[in-house]
């Protein structure tokens, strides 16, 4: 086996083209920075007293993937903290280092299938439809296409879904009429005085309180819950029941609301393209390294050095031990890489850690604890009495 194993010099100059995927090579700073971290890396794994089996291009390689990694976890925080508000948007613009405004399009996209369902919006269209009713008749085939009409034509009881189903008794406003009204109390004589007492009613002359009008409602309406059978219906699959018996004066027509049942399927599974759908178009790029403060290059710095240990300790494995005149040295390859591996785990852990206290709901929590602490505080200090 050969010991000529290429170490570090104790310098490096970086030139663009250098480093695997080039991602930050034109950047003025991590121009400026690659250098000083392999310099770095190397004193701190114990150059020059002990050899570096690791040349400038790896410590480039390991400071450039350090960047992405930084950048891969903040864009990831920042896609779970506002997927909600980006689903939807466009794919096309790149989101990287920018503010984004929290919105309420994710809600209402998630909530127009139950507005659907309620009656209040939604992606699918409601259509109306009526029975002819027949005087005496109480139970009707919705099927029956002599009696049922349907604004979207003829399509057959099984592919529609009725919502709702308008009958109803006249509201109380339209049966408000008493032509007595106001007698017995005086009030009629005193209008009669006025030269208003001969038109009828006279006491439309005279102004009421409306919540003498809405009791006066609410009256009638209650009325006709005790005394008189409620309008109201059963339907159970293609059967419809009306309450009370039609009589073919005041109910002649029950209309309703409908909607295709092919309309749902597709309306709730409607394909837009072009747009941002999951985690893997979010289009978030990779971090501009000039941008990144001093907290952020820090924690590039000490990754990769984990890196670049990790990546010793592989060198050295495979030169575990080298023969040297009457003995033999033993490398620390294993050490190394078990090493690195843990410092790489503690320090994703750490970024991870640091993001999710800066979430918009760690946010809003802390801030609503510094209001209860503030308020608890406030709340002893003594009082100023007022004497007006």
């Amino acid at each position: 086996m050969s010991t000529d194993i290429p170490i570090w010099p104790g310098s490096s100059s970086f030139c663009p083209g250098e480093t695997p995927f080039g991602f930050y090579d034109y950047d003025y700073e991590f121009q400026i920075d690659a250098d000083k971290v392999a310099d770095w890396c190397a004193k701190r794994l114990g150059y020059p007293i002990n050899d570096i089996e690791l040349q400038d291009i790896q410590f480039y390689a390991c400071f450039e993937e350090a960047v992405t990694e930084y950048g891969a976890q903040l864009n990831a925080f920042n896609i779970r903290d506002n997927m909600l508000g980006l689903i939807g948007g466009n794919t096309g613009s790149n989101l990287t280092g920018k503010q984004i405004i929290p919105s309420f399009g994710g809600i209402f996209s998630l909530a127009s299938a139950y507005g659907t369902e309620a009656g209040s919006g939604g992606n699918v269209t409601y259509y109306t439809g009526s029975v002819a009713m027949t005087p005496g008749k109480q139970i009707y085939d919705l099927t029956d296409s002599n009696i049922v009409k349907l604004e979207a034509g003829s399509l057959g009881f099984d592919n529609i879904e009725i919502k709702r189903i308008y009958h109803e008794a006249p509201p109380a406003l339209v049966r408000f009429f008493d032509p007595f009204i106001g007698t017995g109390i005086g009030t009629q004589q005193m209008l009669d005085s006025f030269g208003f007492g001969s038109y009828s009613p006279g006491v439309s002359f005279m102004m009421m309180p409306i919540y003498a009008d809405m009791l006066r409602l609410q009256a009638i309406e209650f009325n006709d819950t005790v005394r008189r059978s409620a309008y109201s219906f059963d339907i159970s699959r293609d059967r419809l029941r009306i309450f009370p018996i039609p009589d073919g004066q005041n109910v002649t027509k029950v209309h309703f609301d409908y909607i295709l049942k092919s309309e749902r399927a597709t309306g709730a599974s409607a394909v837009i393209t072009g747009t941002i759908s999951d985690f893997s178009n979010v289009p978030y790029e990779n971090v501009v390294y000039q941008y990144i403060n001093s907290v952020g290059r820090r924690w590039i710095y000490r990754y990769t050095l984990a890196l670049a240990k990790e990546l010793l300790g592989y060198v050295r494995s495979k030169y575990s031990s080298l023969p040297i005149p009457n003995a033999e040295i033993t490398l620390n390859g294993s050490e190394l890489v078990a090493n690195g591996q843990t410092e790489k785990d503690a320090l994703i852990t750490e970024l991870r850690e640091v993001l999710d206290t800066m979430s918009r709901q760690a946010q809003l929590e802390r801030k609503q604890a510094e209001a209860d602490s503030l308020a608890s505080q406030l709340s002893k200090v003594p009082m100023k009495i007022y004497i007006g």
